[in-house]
């Protein structure tokens, strides 16, 4: 890929999450419970810790559905595993990955640009870390591999596009507020996910050009989509931290933010159960 990606993505998160309440690196936000667990694995020389959360039962044999969660651009932090423990609730096994490495959560926006920054200009490296945290999840004595589906925020969103761009084996990936562009468009018949992208009509990053460029490739490529766009939202309007004053571009929205989950349990569950 070359660098013309990273600049508007660069801004897109820049201003999608000056708002975030920044998390100490190492800190560990969520209680550890008797289906939590912190997982450490590798990509490379990289060593990366995520969270896997299970859901009640999962200790009975059955090979169960998953979902990967892939974090925003500040790292892998408490929001995440809340998500986490959220699909663990709805019967899921939930592992949020991590893109950044152990304990590696960015204190300000200029940290988190530095971090996010080679991701941009690298597919083979957002890919190939993003696969890295799904074998962890694909390769749980619990998990039915094939029922695996992501989602992802923000920076998050753009991973679970670039990985289904990547022919993963995903069943269904969901994207909130992530940006959309790409320098390598997804190729017919490589793509093997149900997508469902969700994003802020008024989203003064991710431009209507920007929707319209994703719908054609999808198109092209004959991938399985559903693009929902959210009137009034902005950038951000799933994070309950991120304000409430859109003028700023990035900013909560509760109608939104419920209508985007909304959305996405159903083609979770349309996609991954029984």
């Amino acid at each position: 890929m070359t660098t013309s990606w990273l600049a508007p993505c660069a801004l897109l998160l820049v201003a999608a999450l000056v708002f975030v309440a920044p998390t100490a690196r190492g800190e560990d936000p969520v209680a550890v419970d008797d289906h939590g667990e912190a997982i450490t694995y590798r990509h490379g020389d990289v060593e990366l810790q995520g969270w896997l959360q299970r859901p009640e039962g999962a200790d009975s044999g059955a090979r169960l559905p998953a979902v990967l969660v892939c974090h925003a651009w500040r790292g892998h932090g408490e929001f995440v595993r809340k998500v986490a423990q959220r699909l663990a609730r709805d019967g899921y096994v939930a592992f949020a990955l991590d893109m950044y490495g152990k304990g590696v959560y960015a204190k300000d926006n200029a940290e988190a640009a530095k971090l996010a920054g080679p991701f941009y200009t690298d597919a083979a490296l957002i890919r190939g870390r993003a696969r890295a945290g799904l074998e962890v999840l694909r390769n749980r004595p619990e998990v039915d591999p094939a029922r695996i589906g992501a989602v992802g925020f923000c920076f998050g969103g753009t991973t679970v596009l670039e990985l289904s761009r990547d022919g993963a084996p995903l069943a269904a990936a969901v994207s909130f507020h992530g940006g959309l562009k790409t320098n390598a468009p997804a190729e017919t018949g490589a793509v093997k996910t149900r997508l469902l992208v969700c994003h802020g009509g008024d989203d003064p990053y991710v431009p209507a050009e920007d929707v319209m460029a994703l719908w054609k490739e999808l198109r092209a490529a004959q991938v399985d989509h559903q693009i929902l766009v959210l009137s009034g939202a902005v950038h951000a309007f799933t994070d309950t931290e991120a304000g409430d004053d859109p003028s700023q571009g990035a900013a909560y929205n509760a109608v939104a933010a419920h209508r985007a989950w909304d959305a996405a349990d159903r083609f979770l569950a349309e996609a991954l159960d029984d």
